[in-house]
């Protein structure tokens, strides 16, 4: 295999030749701002509870308590995380002009906190909630503190029900505009950048399939193999926070902004 270094080098020069670049990040890229993954032997939020029994959307209606019981830790390390080192590379390469779009899987507002701009949350956001009877749709912002620090659970402020955060529960389906932008995003594409997801859940997982089968370039960086290790063009086995700057380095160091 080839070394560290050159894999960087040809990852670089795929960036700077790529008309279309977009890139779709899990959770592996966030676990280095203090939020734990999903999936990780041994430390991932799997690992410790059955999701079925604390995240699913028959969950929230039954027993929404339950919910926010195991909700209010995660929320907790999300209010207070900040970006890093791969959150901040993503941020340049995009206002540098080498991508045009993040699809994350993530609902903690890290790459917005970076300075992305168009960021596609398929997984939903934690910046707004609904009420479960009336719809009625505030932002989270005003009730996020409270429930954090003393474990006040949202409620409506015009019928009193329960709000549910926006983000996407077991058994619920994926925001429909989010989703068809996703996919657009990645039929569009010549070469898509997939960063820290591990590619086991679907329907996100396929968005690397729809690239490829349209021709585009494929860059995986993760520490964990994925299904898609063998059909990548560069493969990354490290952590996020090391390569995603030494890759922004290398395309910025001698291209310092894309040809319009």
């Amino acid at each position: 295999m080839p070394s560290y270094e050159a894999r960087i080098a040809f990852a670089a020069s795929l960036v700077r030749q790529a008309r279309y670049a977009v890139l779709l990040s899990g959770a592996g890229i966030s676990t280095p701002s203090g939020i734990p993954d999903f999936r990780s032997e041994g430390s991932g939020l799997w690992a410790r509870v059955d999701p079925l029994e604390v995240a699913s959307l028959t969950v929230f209606r039954y027993a929404p308590e339950r919910f926010f019981e195991w909700f209010r830790p995660l929320a907790y390390q999300m209010y207070h995380a900040r970006p890093n080192a791969a959150h901040q590379a993503v941020a340049e390469l995009e206002h540098a002009g080498y991508l045009r779009a993040v699809i994350t899987q993530n609902i903690d507002n890290l790459h917005q906190k970076a300075g992305s701009q168009r960021v596609i949350q398929v997984h939903g956001t934690l910046e707004t909630l609904t009420c479960r009877a009336c719809f009625h749709k505030v932002k989270a912002e005003p009730y996020l503190e409270p429930f954090v620090r003393q474990g006040m659970i949202p409620r409506c402020p015009r019928c009193g029900e329960i709000l549910k955060p926006d983000v996407i529960l077991f058994g619920e389906q994926l925001p429909q505009k989010a989703w068809m932008e996703a996919q657009e995003e990645v039929r569009r594409c010549d070469l898509l950048i997939v960063a820290g997801s591990s590619l086991e859940v679907m329907p996100v997982a396929s968005l690397p399939i729809q690239a490829l089968d349209r021709g585009a370039h494929l860059i995986i960086i993760n520490q964990s193999e994925t299904y898609l290790g063998v059909r990548a063009d560069v493969l990354l086995l490290e952590d996020v926070a090391r390569a995603l700057p030494d890759l922004a380095q290398a395309v910025l160091q001698d291209s310092p902004a894309a040809p319009p």
